[in-house]
């Protein structure tokens, strides 16, 4: 607490007096044979309680204060956990509040309400949030993190998890799973528009999702396929924080030197075998994943031109991302200036969009769990491939 000047100017005197008068009466109980200190705590001048301590010189300039945790907090600032200027953080400034779902992951109010870190019950936030919030520090530095044993995932299931792992895997978990899916087009013919349907949106960076792969549910599992489970990578290679420098986020490349030649991520390969029908295993992995998911949307738009009979425009910048265009024109159509959302989905083209856009909403998925992701993008294509009449041979892709 700060006190006027004038206060501690008038204070300080009889703070210093009512000491030495404190000093005085112990010095005279001990000398009256009254109860002394405790043997192994003996008294010195140093022991003294000082209520009030003034710098021996100053002014002190802020650059010339010592900060131990200086260097992890200059981090965080220019991650993207701090940038107040990001979507992420000012989408909700016209209404000047977060709803309580969103507030969750784009707060870190939000985020200690949904855990019950605040002392609220657990559960989504009883009233919106204020905007003006980032991902802090008390986020992932809760102590109270070391209670949270598990995560439910949007699939359902129930993740066990450790101290700041907790935090990494509540918010990069997406918000809906393939059963999402599976849901929406229940007993709808496969191939027949149907204007109840919507696009499920797995929402953005969703990598605790597709790093536990098929166990974890995140993508649409077809009938009669197995997937691959969590990606362990390497056993010492087991949490976020083994990858990512905790407060910038950026990848810890000198943790893939430990294993392999090349520590550009994107440029290492897993395998000896082409999995886009390139033949080229020089590249990383990455480009296989890449390669297959632009075959991928380009069946899609296929299909929803000639199969649903309305060609479809996607923009990754504008929500709901997928737009009708009624002309085949090229361009988005637009009502009021907006675009209009894409309204002939049929449940072979839902759930083959759904899996495209859950892989590349994870921009690390080829790090995080290639294996799932070629094995979604596979069975995708290969869904496509009937009605569009395409060889999936002449493809050359590999599951």
């Amino acid at each position: 607490m700060r006190f006027p000047s004038i206060l501690v100017t008038f204070a300080l005197p009889f703070m210093v007096l009512a000491g030495l008068m404190a000093l005085q009466e112990q010095a005279s109980a001990q000398t009256a044979g009254d109860a002394q200190p405790p043997a192994e705590t003996p008294f010195t001048g140093d022991d003294v309680i000082r209520p009030y301590v003034i710098p021996e010189s100053g002014p002190f300039n802020p650059e010339e204060i010592e900060i131990e945790n200086n260097a992890a907090i200059a981090d965080w600032f220019r991650s993207a956990h701090a940038d107040t200027a990001a979507e992420a953080f000012r989408h909700w400034d016209a209404d000047e509040e977060i709803s309580p779902a969103c507030a969750v992951c784009h707060s870190g109010e939000g985020f200690r309400s949904f855990h019950g870190l605040d002392g609220s019950d657990p559960g989504i936030p009883d009233e919106p949030v204020n905007v003006g919030g980032v991902v802090d520090c008390e986020t992932c530095h809760n102590t109270g993190l070391s209670r949270i044993s598990e995560i439910v995932m949007p699939s359902g299931l129930s993740h066990p998890v450790e101290g700041v792992e907790a935090a990494c895997m509540t918010c990069h978990q997406g918000r809906t799973a393939g059963t999402t899916v599976e849901a929406a087009i229940t007993n709808i013919p496969v191939d027949l528009p149907d204007p109840e349907i919507s696009f499920v949106n797995p929402h953005y960076a969703t990598a605790a999702a597709t790093w536990l792969g098929g166990y974890g549910g995140a993508g649409y599992h077809y009938d009669g396929k197995t997937y691959s489970g969590r990606f362990f990578h390497a056993r010492p290679v087991s949490t976020c924080v083994s990858c990512h420098q905790p407060h910038t986020l950026e990848i810890a490349t000198d943790t893939c030197r430990s294993c392999h030649e090349n520590g550009t991520p994107t440029e290492i390969r897993i395998a000896r075998q082409s999995y886009d029908g390139s033949g080229d295993t020089a590249q990383g992995i990455h480009a296989d994943i890449a390669a297959n998911a632009d075959t991928l949307l380009e069946m899609i738009q296929r299909y929803a031109a000639d199969v649903a009979t309305v060609p479809l425009i996607y923009d990754g910048g504008s929500y709901p991302y997928f737009f009708a265009d009624e002309n085949g024109d090229g361009v988005a159509d637009t009502v009021d200036g907006r675009g209009v959302a894409y309204g002939n989905w049929t449940p072979r083209m839902l759930r083959t969009a759904y899996n495209w856009k859950l892989v590349t909403s994870d921009p690390g998925i080829y790090a995080h769990n290639p294996h799932y992701a070629l094995e979604l993008l596979y069975d995708s294509v290969e869904d496509l491939s009937g009605p569009l009449g395409v060889d999936m041979d002449s493809l050359g892709l590999l599951r």
